[in-house]
């Protein structure tokens, strides 16, 4: 079995960052964000959004029950009405998509690491156990 130096390992993940970076899915995430950061309604719903949260911060620390609850009102409102707008809507899709692939990337790496540990021990990968263990690490 070949060994690794952690530099190989490091390089190796770097390729695969260049490769997850060149996907559909991640360019396409790219374009979108491109539009929505050109896209003059969405930039200034998200202007007053954040104008909003940092009032309602305010009020929150104000102690402000009533004005809080207009301002958050009008958060919700906003926030539907930008969500409303079909390109934000799917820029939130392909983020959730970016996402669960990278979720899954990494949860195949964990998996299959766990998995070679446990082979190389003469463990069982079904029952997750390795098979030998260390008991006098000393000796």
């Amino acid at each position: 079995m070949a060994q690794y130096t952690r530099k190989e390992v490091l390089e190796e993940a770097k390729r695969l960052a260049e490769m997850l970076a060149n996907t559909e899915e991640i360019d396409r995430f790219k374009e979108l964000e491109v539009k929505i950061n050109q896209n003059i309604k969405v930039q200034s719903l998200i202007k007053k959004i954040k104008a909003l949260q940092k009032q309602a911060v305010n009020l929150q620390a104000y102690d402000k029950k009533e004005a809080l609850t207009r301002v958050e009102e009008e958060l919700d409102r906003m926030q539907e009405e930008l969500d409303g707008i079909p390109i934000v809507s799917e820029f939130k899709e392909i983020q959730v998509t970016v996402n669960d692939v990278l979720q899954l990337v990494s949860a195949t790496i964990s998996r299959e690491v766990t998995n070679r540990i446990i082979e190389s021990t003469g463990g069982n990968v079904l029952e997750g156990k390795t098979g030998k263990t260390l008991t006098n690490i000393s000796e």
